[in-house]
């Protein structure tokens, strides 16, 4: 999800065949595909985000809003819409909905199924403000029971919950058995940290391993609905705990079900089919430099947020030292070019080519796609996994989400989802007799108006695999007319009769191999629906956090006042060429949203909201207008007073002074080192010119603002010279085997921790600049940091409540010995301390 959707507008068409009606969609642009093989369009279906297959041959396919269909893969034709989630029970605004489906191995005796949904809790708005506490949406997976072609909502049982979606984006979302009979599932870092910390690349809650974030899950399922833990997790025993129902554990405890970790945004995985075990690919959307694909391996840590594919993203924090043994990705390429490909920024679905289906040089490959150029690729399914080969090409962008095999006559074809062209399920198959037919694309201008009415036709963008071969295109109009057959792309015909006719066209190569029939609906006597979108203005922006209210009206000539229930609006979030699903579509009128964040600061440059209303007449014919909102985009200056010296924004690092794009209304973390080197000096942090500590939140303002961090020069080697440190981890209870951990301070204890010679801190050290962080306290309190050898009241005191508390550059003096200690002043319970150093002091 970033990217898993997209706003094109295609118009509904229908294909023809033995009498029966199949909604197709005509496509926006022709796919490329190698020489012998086919891409054609299955069906079409509204926001379409994965697709698999039954046993006895069935394909479902999820849509973000909340339904789940079924088709005959075949002819695609709709069997049956199976289940759709209650607005009131799902938030698919933003990444989030309906994203997964997986289907249980002894399906065919016990039905049971399984959906990876954005769960709405009761009374919440789905909002994506973060950090929001208590969350109002998480993501869940549970098990359903399908009978015959539909699922009752009440055989839900939950097994996976509260997985948190503070930003609505980085949900992940892949669910799915391997050949082991257990159950994977991917889900995501959530954009911002859920605990209020950084975003983007700055968020590393996938790092917490008491969290379900950034992670791939593992479960066993059994035949009777019951659940557990496999054997070979790896975090199991002492130290760990089971998190299917909350989430999350005890900080510094591990949660049984994770299976690996380290993981920003994996969208989608694919097990191999070829191999004698379990053997699984995952797709890990990358930040702002790399796309990754890592091979599943119990226990890995794919090193996210402290690197990113082969590339370091942050050497602070958590990441600081760096984190031992992490796993490098099998492949990963960068933005830009990739294959002939330009411009490809977001991995999303994959698949391994079944052996035998394909050309022997296909077997065991692994196909992969990106969503913002909208191609897929190839690669070796074994090492070296390198060079990308080109496989389909000019999908369009925002596209493919989920790719996966699935029957097509007596063998099988590669089936992919793509919000192209307004919503698709496409096959891509491979011609074994020698001979591939053609690919028709059919259009019609005007398609509506008063009778008579002449149409001009077209078969513009249809194609033939075969270098040489010609196309003769034959039309049906559907009006009881002749059919006609013509060469040229284009070919008019009036309608004298109002009604709703659908045109049919089929192109034949000069070897008499026909197409597919697409057909395009046409409705002589009406004309659409005339919607107008009343607020927001033309020219209206927004800021974040501000309630936007969508309202329009919509006339028809033929019908009139087009009543509320027959309007529906679509909220598109552009990111630079690519785009995100932000709201809807939600039927009615009045719909309320909230303004986003950007992504990060070079997302503040370039994103945008589209609004899109879509008015739908008694006959079907609909129309769409749009509007553009911007956000009101304020310049932040960040400068150092003496100038030349860096501060960090939302963890990028500036030079000041140095100007920044950002949002009214947006929150942004800046932090000044408390101490940095500039021409062979030393300078110590002082003031910011808003008062602020030396990291701080400033909310932009509507109107330009300068910020300065002061500085003082500092004399090295005095008996008050202040040395900084990298920023290190000098205490963290939650690791009982650390040298400075140890089990949580209860309350009303005390204890002494030496810290001299760690993090390079020397004996003649007098006093400490710490960050420090209350985590998980049971209760209200305080700590009390101080040394051994002084009056209890030189101390420095940190006051908590609830949830997580941070305390920036506190000072703390050491013992004689280079120890300090720390009271916990609580009236019941316990809280666990993590302490980074920054500096010292001599």
């Amino acid at each position: 999800m970033r990217g898993a959707v997209e706003e094109k507008r295609g118009r509904p068409a229908v294909v023809l065949g033995l009498g029966a009606v199949l909604a197709l969609l005509a496509s926006l642009a022709s796919a490329a595909v190698p020489a012998g093989f086919t891409d054609a369009t299955v069906t079409g279906v509204s926001a379409p985000t994965d697709v698999v297959f039954t046993p006895d041959g069935r394909m479902l396919v999820t849509s973000q809003g909340g339904t789940l269909r079924v088709y005959n893969p075949q002819n695609g034709t709709l069997l049956a819409t199976a289940l759709t989630i209650p607005s009131t029970q799902i938030c698919s605004n933003s990444e989030r909905g309906l994203l997964g489906v997986a289907v249980h191995p002894a399906f065919a005796s016990n039905g049971f199924l399984y959906l990876y949904y954005t769960h709405r809790k009761p009374g919440g708005d789905c909002s994506t403000a973060s950090p929001i506490v208590p969350l109002t949406a998480a993501n869940r997976v549970s098990r359903f029971t399908m009978t015959g072609n539909t699922v009752a909502l009440a055989s839900e049982v939950v097994l996976i919950d509260e997985m948190p979606s503070p930003n609505g984006n980085h949900n992940a979302g892949d669910l799915g058995f391997g050949k082991d009979g257990y159950l994977y599932i991917t889900i995501g870092d959530g954009g911002c940290d859920y605990n209020g910390g950084g975003c983007a690349g700055a968020n590393d809650a996938s790092r917490d391993q008491h969290v379900l974030t950034g992670k791939i899950l593992r479960i066993a399922v059994n035949p009777d609905g019951t659940t557990g833990i496999p054997p070979g997790n790896p975090f199991q025993g002492a130290g760990t705990a089971r998190c299917a129902l909350t989430g999350r554990t005890t900080p510094g405890n591990k949660c049984q079900e994770t299976f690996a970790w380290g993981l920003r945004n994996p969208f989608r995985f694919a097990f191999d089919p070829n191999a004698a075990g379990t053997r699984v690919f995952i797709n890990d959307v990358g930040q702002n430099a790399r796309e990754e694909i890592d091979l599943g391996q119990a226990g890995a840590d794919y090193g996210w947020n402290c690197r990113e594919g082969t590339q370091t993203n942050s050497t602070g924090g958590l990441c600081n030292p760096p984190p031992p043994n992490m796993v490098d990705p099998v492949f990963d390429y960068g933005r830009g070019a990739l294959g002939s490909a330009n411009g490809c920024a977001s991995i999303t679905g994959g698949a391994f080519v079944p052996n035998g289906i394909w050309p022997a040089a296909y077997d065991g490959t692994y196909l992969f796609a990106d969503y913002v150029c909208g191609w897929i690729f190839r690669l070796p399914g074994s090492a070296p996994f390198s060079p990308a080969v080109d496989f389909d090409t000019l999908l369009g962008g925002s596209s493919a989400t989920s790719l996966a095999f699935g029957p097509f006559g007596t063998t099988q074809a590669l089936y992919y989802t793509t919000y192209g062209s307004g919503g698709q399920v496409r096959r891509v198959s491979y011609n074994l007799a020698g001979n591939d037919p053609p690919t028709a694309v059919a259009s019609g201008n005007p398609l509506t108006g008063p009778v008579p009415l002449t149409v001009t036709f077209s078969a513009a963008g249809s194609s033939d695999p075969d270098v040489g071969d010609t196309l003769t295109y034959v039309w049906n109009f559907g009006d009881g007319s002749p059919e006609a057959s013509t060469s040229a792309l284009t070919i008019p015909h009036t309608y004298t009769t109002a009604g709703t006719f659908t045109a049919v066209l089929v192109a034949r190569d000069n070897h008499g191999t026909p197409s597919v029939p697409v057909g395009v609906e046409v409705q002589p006597g009406n004309t659409p629906p005339v919607p107008v979108i009343d607020t927001p203005v033309t020219g209206a922006t927004f800021a974040v956090g501000q309630t936007i209210t969508l309202h329009g009206h919509a006339t028809d000539a033929q019908e009139g006042a087009i009543p509320n229930s027959r309007l529906s609006w679509t909220v598109i979030l552009h990111h630079s060429t690519h785009t995100h699903p932000f709201l809807g579509p939600v039927t009615g009128n009045d719909v309320t949203l909230t303004g986003p964040v950007p992504e990060d600061l070079l997302a503040a440059t370039n994103s945008y909201l589209e609004i899109q209303l879509t008015a739908t007449d008694l006959s079907g014919a609909t129309a769409t207008v749009t509007r553009d909102i911007q956000p009101r985009k304020v310049d932040l200056t960040f400068a150092t007073s003496p100038a030349g010296l860096v501060v960090n924004i939302n963890g990028t690092a500036l030079t000041g002074p140095q100007a920044v794009t950002s949002w009214e209304g947006w929150a942004l973390t800046a932090e000044a080192p408390l101490s940095q080197q500039m021409s062979g000096q030393t300078f110590v942090f002082s003031t910011w010119s808003d008062g602020g500590a030396s990291t701080h939140a400033i909310t932009t303002p509507p109107a330009p603002a300068t910020y300065t961090a002061n500085y003082q020069l500092s004399t090295d080697g005095g008996p008050e010279g202040f040395f900084t440190l990298a920023p290190c981890r000098l205490v963290d209870t939650r690791n009982p085997a650390g040298p400075r951990g140890g089990p949580v301070l209860t309350a009303g204890q005390t204890r002494g921790f030496t810290v001299s010679g760690a993090c390079f801190i020397p004996a003649t050290a007098r006093a400490l600049v710490v960050n420090v962080a209350v985590v998980a306290p049971t209760g209200p309190g305080h700590l009390r940091l101080f040394s051994a050898d002084e009056l209890r009241p030189l101390t420095s005191v940190v006051n908590f409540a609830g949830g997580q508390t941070r305390a920036a550059n506190a000072i703390v003096r050491l013992g004689a010995g280079g120890d300090l200690s720390v009271f916990c002043g609580m009236t019941s319970g316990s809280v666990h301390l993590v302490l980074d150093v920054a500096g010292y002091f001599e």
